[in-house]
């Protein structure tokens, strides 16, 4: 599969890369290091980054998205990365592309493009683009591998996750023989402000035991408001980025963030032992075996998804 995505990218002159929205370190870092890729071993043409903004990772270079007026996708190759269904997808303009080209490392959800590379294996987007430019004999740049190891540092738990394995360290260390300094990356992914710290204390005491090594936080809509304007944050910075205060409390193998916003209540699920993707899937959502999301109605189904959990912890 990697051949015949190199060769849509070597037939198109023009090419759109997309990748899910609220975007983490793994899909800007896969976005800006196959930007640099493209540019860097086909120079004649011309690569744009679309999709919505972020806060959380503004400190990468070249994340910014371009402005496209429509008609550029009439003859261009749209590539979609670090995606594994249609509707998490930011700008869906990649339908009126003339080709379509996917990336992607979570668990198979659906056909998105006319040529997916899917492969779940990878601890990063950012590590499948990696052994992609490896084995097609691409170039990278400074750029490139910059992004490209930010990706994995991020989507790797800074390599502590199950999902990092001697392929990735290999793949790290070809990144790293450019010129870049990955302290300067970890000290912008590790470093927090001292409102954040506050807000993490203030999530750890809501932390709620629930029997069989499951726990969990909820966050109503009226919290929610409440935080998002004393802390100046957002639903994506509460959803995903306070999840990992249960990730190191022994006895609590999985967990869930539950987040009530106007769309849903946005339920984040991880686990140190247990497959817990089927969970998500079970209530329209997706990702990686220890590492899924979905959005659910209401608290009663969101108190359904415990039970479920507890269920699968108890016949493990």
């Amino acid at each position: 599969m990697f051949q015949k995505a190199l060769d849509l990218i070597k037939q198109y002159d023009t090419i759109i890369i997309h990748r899910h929205s609220n975007p983490d370190g793994d899909a800007l870092g896969s976005q800006i290091g196959l930007k640099a890729l493209i540019c860097e071993n086909f120079p004649n043409k011309t690569v744009y980054i679309v999709g919505d903004g972020t806060r959380r990772y503004a400190f990468m270079e070249g994340w910014q998205p371009q402005d496209v007026p429509d008609e550029t996708y009439a003859d261009a190759l749209a590539i979609v990365l670090d995606t594994s269904a249609r509707f998490m997808i930011s700008d869906n303009r990649y339908t009126t592309a003339k080709a379509t080209l996917r990336f992607d490392h979570h668990i198979f959800c659906e056909n998105i493009c006319q040529v997916d590379v899917v492969d779940s294996t990878f601890e990063s987007c950012c590590g499948l683009l990696t052994q992609f430019a490896v084995d097609m004999g691409l170039r990278f740049n400074r750029l490139a591998a910059k992004s490209l190891f930010t990706g994995m540092v991020t989507d790797s738990g800074r390599f502590r996750y199950d999902s990092a394995n001697s392929r990735t360290f290999r793949l790290a260390a070809i990144l790293t023989e450019q010129d870049f300094d990955p302290n300067e990356i970890y000290c912008e992914l590790y470093a927090d402000d001292y409102k954040n710290v506050q807000l993490r204390a203030q999530y750890t005491l809501k932390i709620q035991f629930d029997g069989d090594g499951v726990a969990h936080i909820a966050t109503t809509k009226q919290q929610l408001d409440e935080i998002v304007a004393q802390y100046d944050t957002d639903s994506f910075g509460i959803s995903r980025g306070m999840v990992g205060t249960m990730a190191d409390i022994r006895g609590v193998d999985s967990w869930v963030n539950f987040t009530e916003t106007d769309a849903g209540i946005l339920c984040e699920l991880r686990s140190k032992k247990y497959n817990i993707n089927p969970v998500a899937v079970k209530y329209g959502g997706g990702g990686h075996a220890k590492a899924s999301g979905a959005t659910v109605p209401d608290w009663q189904t969101a108190h359904n998804m415990i039970e479920d959990l507890k269920a699968l912890h108890r016949g493990a």
